[in-house]
């Protein structure tokens, strides 16, 4: 099992980020290996490979003009293994925030193989209705 350092998985989020502001999908190949898994939603079905993973990247962004900032943190790091929070504000005619944490998987050499994004909205229900949204404390 290859080992991740909290640095390289930073830069490695950094590159995402790069690839996600870059016109076509050519820079995916960099971060990912060939047969990744990637899941855009903890209960969603993976697109696997690079194939798969371009198309959906093409239908999730508005373009890589699309105008957002992004800041990330890195949580943790076990071995192969790490998770990230982050934190997207995108300019209106979106204008929505999410707050994400990524599960990342690493095979030797640096890219990912295994993706699992956990990704909520700030005007999403939290399903603590009872609490009226916040949890009483």
């Amino acid at each position: 099992m290859p080992v991740v350092r909290r640095d390289a998985v930073q830069r490695w989020i950094t590159e995402y980020e790069v690839a996600w502001r870059t016109p076509g999908t050519a820079r995916l190949a960099e971060l990912f290996t060939p047969d990744v898994s990637y899941r855009p939603a903890p209960w969603s079905s993976p697109v696997r490979g690079l194939d798969e993973l371009a198309l959906l990247w093409e239908a999730e962004r508005a373009g890589p003009d699309e105008e957002f900032a992004m800041t990330s943190e890195v949580v943790a790091v076990d071995g192969d293994t790490a998770v990230v929070r982050v934190h997207v504000d995108y300019s209106p005619p979106d204008g929505r925030s999410w707050r994400d944490l990524w599960i990342v998987r690493f095979a030797s050499g640096g890219r990912c193989a295994v993706f699992e994004e956990w990704p909520i909205a700030a005007d999403q229900p939290d399903d603590h209705g009872a609490f009226g949204g916040t949890p009483p404390g």
